[in-house]
């Protein structure tokens, strides 16, 4: 065997020399951290199968978003969760809606805060689903005006970016022209534009209070065999004025994320979902793996296969490493 004349592990040889040659790197600001507003005073309620995630009143929400934007995380996207539901999950568009009120109460305190709403039914409905319905279906052009509505009520209240997550057909035009109509031009659209049918969201259904009461979702959300699928609803999605692209779940759609990065040049999102985060946080606890190095590995795997952007639970925890 010849002498080797290249030696890649020279490169590797101190801390020092890996950190000057690392292709991907993370920061703070990379992160959009999910928070849960619930009604109700003094409210800080452990969710189980998520530890370290809570439901939150509006004013412990304002509180967690002071924290996150102290560790530099400029973003935070909230669910809200009504203590009214009903079919056509009226409280989602409800001016004074308990999203509506976390969005408010969160800019004042925080202004320079990114503040993002999630907009969906779901958590909303009594039947669990993303949409309304017409017998056990859900009914995908009735849906989009509730939706839009939804994104104005959110943009009125000062969110300043709106993230359809319902996997509705049309609904990113739908919500981009009722904005324009009330002159939310600069509203930009975070659309979750591959969003899949996944397992992985279990402990969100927890954290939510959003599990169905019959069916499932796959019927609008996508198939995890399908990755063509993704790229044609994204490019629909940016035909129709999103502003920013999603993949949801991550962990497990690395290649999903890839496939958009090479095919599409607006802002990319990745949702770290509950169930990625809930499986670290039990073998951490169970001392399994280092967690907080897997942790931060699994954070520079979803950027290194192209997104710009990671919605995740990890966020405050990774924050403070880096």
């Amino acid at each position: 065997m010849a002498h080797p004349v290249h030696r890649p592990r020279r490169l590797r040889r101190s801390a020092a020399l890996r950190d000057m040659v690392r292709e991907t790197r993370l920061s703070p600001t990379d992160f959009i951290y999910p928070l849960f507003v619930v009604e109700g005073r003094d409210i800080r309620r452990p969710v189980s199968s998520m530890p370290g995630v809570f439901n939150l009143s509006v004013e412990h929400a304002v509180q967690e978003a002071k924290l996150a934007k102290s560790l530099g995380v400029p973003s935070v996207i909230l669910f809200g969760i009504p203590d009214h539901k009903d079919a056509e999950g009226t409280q989602a568009y409800a001016r004074d809606g308990i999203v509506q009120r976390a969005i408010q109460e969160i800019k004042a305190a925080v202004p320079d805060l990114q503040v993002i709403a999630d907009v969906c039914l779901c958590e909303y409905t009594d039947h669990g689903h993303c949409g309304v319905l017409d017998g056990q279906h859900v009914a995908n052009d009735a849906t989009l005006p509730l939706l839009a509505q939804m994104a104005v009520t959110c943009a009125q209240a000062g969110a300043d970016i709106v993230a359809p997550s319902d996997m509705m057909d049309g609904r990113i035009g739908a919500i981009r022209k009722a904005l324009d109509e009330v002159k939310l031009t600069d509203t930009p659209i975070m659309a979750y534009s591959a969003k899949y049918a996944s397992g992985f969201y279990g402990p969100f259904r927890e954290a939510a209070q959003s599990t169905m009461k019959f069916g499932d979702r796959r019927g609008y959300q996508m198939d995890p065999g399908n990755v063509r699928e993704a790229i044609r609803e994204t490019a629909l999605d940016v035909e129709e004025g999103a502003d920013f692209i999603m993949v949801k779940p991550a962990l497990s759609y690395l290649d999903v994320i890839r496939a958009l990065r090479e095919n599409f040049d607006l802002p990319l999102a990745a949702y770290n979902v509950s169930g990625e985060y809930a499986m670290l946080k039990a073998a951490g606890q169970n001392g399994w793996l280092d967690y907080e190095r897997v942790m931060m590995e699994v954070l520079t795997s979803i950027k290194r296969a192209g997104a710009d952007l990671v919605i995740t639970y990890h966020a405050l925890e990774a924050a403070k490493l880096l």
